[in-house]
């Protein structure tokens, strides 16, 4: 699984940090920064970014 952000699009909602911690998380600038290539036990929650992203940012590629 690769994880891929569209920093272009990305407001820094942070929905996606709040859904895969584990993945996403805000630096100390409240930049985005996330992990692109997490484990496939994360799978679950990488979707559940994905989907909770407001700006559809966030894209998943791979099995």
């Amino acid at each position: 699984m690769r994880v891929r952000v569209d920093l272009t699009l990305c407001e820094t909602h942070a929905q996606c940090v709040f859904a895969a911690p584990a993945v996403f998380a805000l630096d100390d600038d409240d930049e985005l920064v996330y992990d692109a290539t997490p484990g496939d036990a994360l799978r679950p929650a990488v979707e559940q970014a994905v989907l909770s992203c407001p700006v559809r940012a966030i894209s998943l590629d791979g099995d």
